[in-house]
């Protein structure tokens, strides 16, 4: 159905995708149900199978083209193989595939000194490891090893990871077992400038949610605490953006109270907010330990924890190690990622296209009452549905219904939020224009159908 629309057309591109060979759709379908995990899960009433991507766009087994407009879950930073991070994984892979850190390896020695030199300050010591949840359970080791304090504070709506003791930090019951976890972490309110008791027009909005976090230092824990986390811009939460100074303000509390402020830039980081490098700096402020995942390696096993020399040291005390953590092909493909985002000014897309992204996002809440709010920075956004702006009450069946009828029409977005009425849209940092003019006509035919 489209109700005389015409139906979106996917910009050109030059890219002819290979002819597929492998396992049929059903045969794959089978072999995930026989042989792997049941806690998998997959979007879409019925899975879609990716079998090669391209920059922007992805195909699946038949050869139709997608744009990905969630990235991978915001991982593909500067675009499904990109050829120059392929070329510098390729020459890795023929000279050397593995060494661990007990060997000297100049790829990863390289690459500590490119992402230092991203960093302000002192924040110039880095740890290689595999994942996110791997890098904040990491963070909140030293976080209580430095400081000798023990309880931690992160934020409802949160997602940390979701290992067991990042399941702690997380804040999502979606997103956790039930299971012993939260072992010395509390979650203080979410400053959710939509949904909050404060909103974008009140210019006291930072300093009250982070209130929140004296009164949790004062009440829940013995007064000192070991750190605090927060992702620049809560991600699976919903694209929920802070108020101004939030972080200043709740970083001045937690120092206060003996802790360190650990930000969370597993989405956020590398220029996607295209207002800076990292997404802390849009808040004025350094933490002392940064996460970061996903983007970091355009979809290569690659995360790392960044912090000063003096928190560094509180894992020498004992041995650490992780066998694949600075894995040469991770590192080159990192090392390959920083260059291209500087060669091919991604930061500056972001914040060009994002913007143009954004102003058509709201014509779209001017036309339909569904939409509830747009909020986001650079290519990082949301889009809020609801039943009822006065009310706010979600629109989940609505969300589903556009999400799923958005991937008919070949876009492909995420979804999240509590309720799950939160379009997550975070493509690679390679779109262009024509790519959101697409994103614009895909979400008008599929609002205009509800």
């Amino acid at each position: 159905m489209n109700n005389g629309r015409q139906t979106p057309q996917l910009p050109p591109t030059d890219h002819r995708p290979k002819a597929y060979g492998g396992p049929s759709y059903e045969e794959v379908a089978d072999l995930r149900r026989r042989y792997l995990t049941p806690a998998l899960f997959t979007y879409y009433k019925k899975p879609l199978m990716i079998v090669e991507g391209y920059m922007q766009y992805v195909y699946n087994e038949k050869g139709r083209r997608y744009l990905d407009g969630f990235g991978g879950i915001v991982t593909i930073s500067v675009g499904h193989s990109h050829p120059y991070i392929l070329e510098k994984a390729r020459q890795q892979l023929d000279t050397l595939q593995h060494s661990t850190t007990i060997y000297y390896h100049p790829t990863i020695a390289e690459y500590g000194k490119m992402l230092a030199d991203k960093m302000p300050g002192d924040l110039s010591v880095c740890y290689f490891v595999n994942s996110g949840s791997e890098a904040n359970d990491l963070a909140m080791l030293m976080a209580r090893l430095y400081t000798g304090n023990y309880d931690i504070i992160s934020l409802r709506n949160a997602y940390h990871g979701g290992s067991a003791s990042t399941m702690g930090l997380t804040a999502h019951s979606t997103w956790k077992f039930n299971y012993p976890h939260s072992f010395g972490v509390h979650h203080a309110i979410a400053p959710d400038s939509y949904r909050g008791p404060w909103g974008r027009n009140d210019p006291e909005a930072g300093a009250n949610y982070a209130a929140d976090i004296k009164n949790l230092i004062q009440h829940v824990t013995p007064g000192n605490v070991a750190g605090f986390f927060a992702e620049a811009i809560q991600g699976v939460g919903g694209c929920v953006v802070y108020p101004d100074n939030y972080l200043k303000d709740a970083y001045g509390y937690v120092r206060e109270a003996g802790g360190v402020c650990i930000c969370d830039e597993v989405q956020t980081g590398f220029g996607r907010t295209g207002e800076a490098f990292w997404g802390f700096e849009s808040q004025g402020v350094q933490p002392d330990i940064v996460t970061m995942a996903k983007g970091i390696g355009n979809g290569a096993p690659l995360a790392a924890v960044v912090t000063t020399p003096d928190i560094a040291k509180t894992l020498a005390a004992r041995i650490h190690f992780n066998t694949f953590g600075g894995n040469p092909v991770s590192c080159a493909i990192g090392k390959a990622v920083l260059e291209v985002l500087e060669r091919e000014k991604l930061q500056q897309n972001c914040l060009y296209v994002g913007g143009y992204m954004l102003d058509g996002f709201k014509g779209l809440m001017e036309k339909y009452d569904i939409v509830g709010d747009v909020r986001g920075k650079g290519l990082m956004t949301g889009i809020e549905l609801v039943k009822d702006r006065s009310t706010k009450e979600p629109a989940t069946e609505e969300c589903e219904r556009v999400w799923e009828r958005a991937k008919d029409l070949g876009l492909l977005v995420g979804k999240g939020g509590f309720f799950g009425n939160v379009l997550r849209i975070k493509p690679p940092m390679c779109l262009t224009k024509q790519d959101v003019d697409f994103i614009i006509e895909v979400l008008d035919a599929a609002f205009g159908e509800l």
